[in-house]
């Protein structure tokens, strides 16, 4: 798992061709806009947020964020420990993000 920056998160993801955007918010947190083309898994769903895990691609680089960039620390370190290898975390979250939003 990376920490990156608002800045490096952002770029790192322009230049994947292999990338996965992962929101990990609830619902009503996506309501409010989220970044676009990305996949919301709620990270408080427990048990079912590893079953989803489950079936995504881990040969994918995963640019994981939340509201503040803790929820989805825990789910990066979540995600390296059944097994997949490249997570991002974008520290400082969605509240910080300076990109396009999609509402």
């Amino acid at each position: 798992m990376a920490d990156l920056s608002q800045e490096e998160w952002s770029a790192q993801l322009q230049n994947d061709e292999n990338a996965f955007i992962l929101d990990v918010r609830t619902p009503e947190e996506v309501e409010e806009g989220y970044i676009p083309n990305s996949t919301n898994i709620d990270i408080y769903l427990g048990q079912e947020f590893l079953s989803e895990l489950e079936k995504l691609d881990k040969t994918k680089n995963y640019y994981v964020y939340c509201r503040s960039g803790n929820r989805s620390g825990q789910a990066c370190a979540i995600m390296n420990s059944i097994g997949f290898e490249n997570a991002y975390n974008l520290e400082g979250g969605f509240m910080n993000w300076e990109g396009e939003v999609a509402e």
